[in-house]
């Protein structure tokens, strides 16, 4: 059985707040259509009694109009979970290669977003150079800038 990655998913509190910070920060595209849905099916699939979602999917920069997909939605029963940090188990970030960490970081905060670490350059035995931080999303999702530098093999 072949296997694909397809998408990656936000639980927001406003989606299309959301969505608009990615789509102008990163580049995403919007991927029509909304989602709007709910129904026994979707409580059956998620466990969520009465649940009841809207959002919408963003193809991710990079690899072309059949690629994965950040999913952003909101359910209308949400519950707030803790604060977003590093090292919290399960997943932890979502990541975007950029020619230019501190401009992107820039960009970030512009559009509501925070940094939460500090720009740091290393040197990876065997993988190049790597530039890189730790940033928020405008309702506390961390995201990874990155850029390397591949030194040839």
């Amino acid at each position: 059985m072949a296997t694909r990655f397809a998408h990656s998913n936000i639980i927001a509190k406003d989606w299309r707040k959301l969505a608009a910070f990615y789509t102008e920060v990163f580049d995403c595209v919007y991927q029509p259509p909304e989602r709007n849905q709910s129904g026994q099916w979707l409580e059956d699939a998620t466990n969520v009694k009465n649940a009841e979602l809207q959002g919408v999917h963003l193809l991710l920069p990079g690899h072309g109009k059949n690629g994965p997909t950040l999913e952003i939605f909101s359910y209308k029963n949400s519950i707030a979970g803790p604060e977003s940090v590093a090292n919290l188990t399960g997943f932890g970030h979502i990541a975007f290669e950029v020619d230019d960490v501190t401009a992107s970081l820039r960009k970030i905060i512009s559009y509501g977003g925070s940094n939460l670490g500090k720009i740091v350059s290393k040197q990876i035995q065997g993988a190049g150079l790597i530039v890189f931080t730790y940033a928020k999303d405008p309702e506390g999702n961390i995201i990874e800038l990155q850029n390397w530098t591949k030194h040839p093999a």
